[in-house]
This record gives structure tokens, C-alpha cells and sequence, in this order.
């Protein structure tokens, strides 16, 4: 569940199985990331259910991708589409933080503003 083709799953839950998945290669994070994060997918998962997996893609780009069992008739879109929503908004300096932090640590990207002396 590490990779999904070019992407890398940071972390992930589903309401199937009552189980939440972080990516160890990340577990240079904070704890109170990873705190965060498990609470964040965890509780879409029960409010929405399904399977929420936050992974980056090829660019460094966090996404949310969403899946749900065929014949899930309990599995809410809608609530799915606005709480992804709501997150955005409401953790937006999270995401924007771990993007950041792929980008330099895994894509090898040097920070904007150029923080070298010469």
C-alpha cells in the first residue's frame, strides 16, 4: 500500500476493515502530525465511510482519494465531497506543510526564497 503506480500513500483508513495505515517511510513526521493525520482520516471514515487514502503524487501534490465497496449503500458521496472540502479549508497549512515537506525530502527540491549563503 506504499505505492499507487507513480503516487506514494502517506497515510490511510477504512471504515471496512476499522483500520487506519501510515506509510512508514514518513515516520521522520512529527508525532503530533501523525497524530493529527490518523485523527483527520479516521474521522472522515466514520463519518462517511468508505476508504480515505491521502497520498502524493508525481508533482508532490497531497491528494485524497476516496473509495467505497460496490452496493455500499451507506457510503455518503456528497458528505464525502464536502468533508474532503472541509479539510482542505480547515487544514490547509497542514497540507500545504506536508507537500513542502515531500518536496524537499523525497523530491529533492530546494526551498523557495533560496535559504543558502554564498
Amino acid at each position: 500500500m506504499e505505492h499507487d503506480g507513480d503516487n506514494v500513500v502517506l497515510c490511510g483508513a477504512n471504515s471496512y476493515e476499522q483500520k487506519y495505515y501510515f506509510n512508514q517511510q514518513f515516520s521522520s513526521l512529527p508525532e503530533s502530525i501523525k497524530q493529527e493525520l490518523q485523527v483527520m482520516c479516521v474521522l472522515y471514515t466514520e463519518d462517511v465511510g468508505g476508504i480515505l487514502v491521502l497520498e502524493y503524487d508525481g508533482d508532490g501534490n497531497l491528494e485524497f482519494k476516496v473509495t467505497s465497496a460496490e452496493g455500499d449503500y451507506l457510503f455518503d458521496e456528497i458528505g464525502s465531497v464536502l468533508k474532503i472540502k472541509q479539510y482542505r479549508k480547515e487544514k490547509r497549512e497542514l497540507m500545504e506543510a506536508l507537500e513542502m515537506y515531500y518536496r524537499v525530502f523525497y523530491l529533492g527540491e530546494e526551498l523557495e526564497g533560496g535559504e543558502r549563503d554564498t
